[in-house]
């Protein structure tokens, strides 16, 4: 689905256009069009394969999706693919793909599986003229760098969750949940380090040393999404840790939690052992057993019995077993 198809020249945009008018603005001097596409299908990428010259290989990745986050040179061409992250509506990660394909006189971005647009980034270039000016490798920047500011409310959250199941960790018979919810929540970051991880290795050829061509006047931006990614990633891997850490405290948790458990029936057991061993000498029902004929026998048993059990439960209650 075409979501719009803009020329722009010195940094000013002309006019929304026609696909059949790409062509046209291709050719003519400071003047480059970008276009944007959603779930696209095989005739769009086809049509934008003519229009733009495009690998083979790059459209089949874009065509195939579920690629790695990578950046990759076509000749005068970047391919860029970026993972998009969301939170669907029961609250688990959802991932997206936009493909970007940026020469020196276009830009094509394919967005796969996402509802996140980027309609407020073509106004954001819109509304800086002498920054849209640096032509395609702005644009791109524009679109690398919405996606990756889209990162930070992604980990604010993250570190939100893991905060709250801290707090639940030293409540009483919470370890099988709270030992859930944490797998949960590193499959969460393990999701987001596979989209930042990859990208901040690959952003690192658009500044510094042999930059392509596209991207010359636009070192410094990538630098600062660089930048980015890298904070990102450093909270990211402090949560993995945190997350490690919690479940160690929760298994413990949970193994004291036993222990208690069992110091519990061992004092019990203790208990009863006693009362069970009056009445099994009491039981045995041997004739010469003086005590079977007195007339407060039956009692006095009674009340040694429940005076021995007291006494061994008031020594486990002092010393914390019941």
């Amino acid at each position: 689905m075409l979501v719009n198809c803009v020329a722009y020249r010195e940094g000013n945009k002309l006019a929304d256009i026609p696909v059949e008018a790409i062509s046209e603005h291709l050719h003519q001097p400071d003047c480059f069009v970008w276009v944007a596409l959603r779930d696209a299908g095989e005739a769009e990428l086809e049509q934008m394969q003519d229009e733009f010259g495009l690998h083979d290989l790059a459209v089949e990745d874009a065509r195939h999706g579920h690629q790695r986050p990578k950046i990759e040179e076509y000749g005068d061409v970047l391919f860029v693919v970026l993972h998009l992250v969301e939170f669907s509506p029961t609250d688990e990660l959802r991932l997206g793909e936009v493909h970007i394909f940026a020469g020196q006189n276009f830009v094509l971005s394919v967005r796969n599986r996402s509802t996140q647009g980027f309609l407020g980034v073509r106004q954001r270039c819109e509304r800086e003229p002498h920054l849209l000016r640096g032509g395609t490798g702005f644009v791109l920047y524009a679109l690398m760098d919405a996606v990756v500011d889209r990162y930070f409310p992604i980990v604010d959250a993250l570190e939100t969750e893991l905060e709250t199941i801290e707090g639940q960790i030293f409540e009483r018979n919470a370890g099988r949940a709270n030992i859930e919810r944490l797998y949960e929540l590193k499959h969460k970051v393990t999701a987001l380090r596979h989209a930042v991880a990859p990208l901040l290795e690959a952003v690192t050829k658009l500044h510094g040393g042999r930059v392509p061509a596209v991207c010359a006047s636009s070192e410094a931006y990538f630098r600062d999404v660089n930048d980015h990614l890298a904070r990102i990633l450093n909270s990211i891997d402090t949560i993995r840790d945190t997350i490690g850490t919690a479940i160690q405290v929760n298994l413990s948790m949970v193994t004291i939690e036993e222990s208690e458990v069992t110091k519990r029936l061992a004092a019990w057991a203790g208990i009863f052992a006693v009362a069970t061993f009056f009445v099994g000498v009491w039981g045995m029902n041997f004739e010469h057993m003086p005590e079977l004929k007195w007339p407060w026998g039956y009692p006095a048993a009674l009340g040694l019995i429940g005076t021995t059990c007291g006494l061994m439960w008031w020594r486990f209650r002092r010393a914390g077993w019941v």
